[in-house]
């Protein structure tokens, strides 16, 4: 487990559940006009060949994964008037409708929490080393292309 928080970000590589409204609470500030934030599920499914999933296992190399959520977190600072941060991801086992990703942004004004926001999980998708495996109701399994765009 990860667990590098200080008073501007949280970012968190856990086996546990995510404590979605502690990660809200913890970008609130005063100075904050926009807060976004991102919440991953898995979602309920049936794949092209009829097999209903039944939950994703995500897996990381945990040590560069922290790492890179420490880079993506600087990068964003650089980009844009970030407040504070907070970008906690789950690996194990996730159950369908219970959350893997946590990305809250709190900025001045709300266009750059959204952009913000935006880019922190699309970069993060693209880029950290946590991978995801689709388990399926019948015991198949699959790996999930992390350069595949699922924002259609």
């Amino acid at each position: 487990m990860t667990n590098d928080r200080d008073e501007f970000q949280w970012l968190v590589i856990s086996s546990d559940p995510l404590p979605v409204d502690e990660a809200i609470a913890f970008v609130q500030d005063t100075k904050a006009g926009g807060i976004a934030v991102f919440l991953g599920t898995t979602r309920d499914e049936t794949s092209d060949d009829g097999r209903k999933l039944a939950a994703l296992d995500y897996e990381a190399y945990e040590d560069m994964a922290a790492a890179q959520l420490r880079d993506l977190a600087a990068s964003a600072r650089h980009q844009w008037p970030v407040i504070r941060i907070s970008i906690l991801h789950r690996t194990g086992r996730v159950e369908p409708s219970q959350p893997s990703v946590i990305i809250a942004v709190s900025t001045p004004h709300r266009a750059d929490a959204f952009d913000a926001c935006r880019w922190l999980i699309d970069s993060l998708k693209k880029d950290v080393a946590i991978w995801k495996k689709e388990i399926w109701a019948d015991g198949s399994t699959s790996w999930v292309d992390p350069h595949v765009d699922e924002s259609e």
